[in-house]
C-alpha cells in the first residue's frame, strides 16, 4: 500500500469511527453527513470521495465492526475450542455460555451498530456476525458430534434463525436484560428439559 492509499484507508476508518461514536449519542436517521465529518476531522468532498451516502458508510462500518468480532471470536473462542476434546458427548450442546457470554457481551457492547442493523438488515448484512459462529464455533461441535455435512445447513439455519431473533428483541429493549439473563432464555428455547436440569446441578 503505497502513501495514497493508506491516506485514503486511514480517512475512512476516521469517517467509520465517527459515525461509531455518532451511534451511540442518536439513532441512524438522524446523523448528518456535517456531523459525520465535523466528529472525523474531514470535509464534505472528503466524504463524498468515499461515500455516495451516509447508508454506504452504515455498511463499511458494518464490516468494520464484522472485522473486530472475527478478530474477537477468535481470540476468545481458543480457550473454548481446546475443551472440546474433553467434553463428554452428552453433554455437549450447540448453545453453551461459555461461548454466548463473549459474543453477547460483543453485542452488549456494540450495540448501537448491531440495533441499526435490526432496522436496516440489507444494508449491515448481520447474517455475516453469525456466519462467523458456523466457522469458529458450530462447525467444530457439529464436527465431534459427527453430524453429516448434508445436514449441517439447515441445523445451522434453525439455531441462528432462533439466535437473530431473540438477539433483535434483546436489541429493540437496548440490552435491559443482562448477558446471563438472556443466555438463560436462550437455553430455555434450545436445550431439552433433561440437559437444562443437569447444568442447574
Amino acid at each position: 500500500m503505497n502513501k495514497s492509499e493508506s491516506k485514503y484507508f486511514n480517512t475512512a476508518k476516521k469517517m467509520d469511527i465517527a459515525f461509531l461514536e455518532l451511534l451511540e449519542q442518536k439513532d441512524f436517521e438522524y446523523i448528518t453527513v456535517k456531523e459525520i465529518c465535523k466528529k472525523a476531522g474531514v470535509n464534505r468532498s472528503t466524504f463524498y470521495l468515499h461515500y455516495e451516502t451516509i447508508s454506504d458508510l452504515l455498511s463499511e462500518s458494518a464490516e468494520y465492526i464484522n472485522r473486530h468480532f472475527l478478530d474477537y471470536m477468535k481470540i476468545n473462542s481458543v480457550d473454548f475450542m481446546s475443551k472440546l476434546n474433553d467434553c463428554p458427548i452428552e453433554e455437549l450442546n450447540l448453545i453453551t455460555p461459555e461461548y454466548l457470554i463473549p459474543y453477547l457481551s460483543y453485542i452488549k457492547e456494540h450495540k448501537s451498530i448491531f440495533k441499526t442493523s435490526v432496522k436496516n438488515a440489507s444494508v449491515l448484512n448481520l447474517d455475516k456476525s453469525y456466519s462467523l459462529m458456523f466457522e469458529h464455533i458450530f462447525n467444530p461441535i457439529m464436527n465431534t458430534f459427527k453430524i453429516p455435512q448434508e445436514r449441517r445447513n439447515y441445523i445451522m439455519s434453525f439455531y441462528i434463525s432462533g439466535l437473530m431473533a431473540i438477539i433483535s428483541e434483546w436489541l429493540k429493549s437496548d440490552c435491559k436484560e443482562s448477558v446471563e439473563n438472556l443466555i438463560a432464555i436462550i437455553e430455555d428455547c434450545v436445550l431439552p428439559d433433561n440437559k437444562r436440569n443437569r447444568r442447574s446441578q
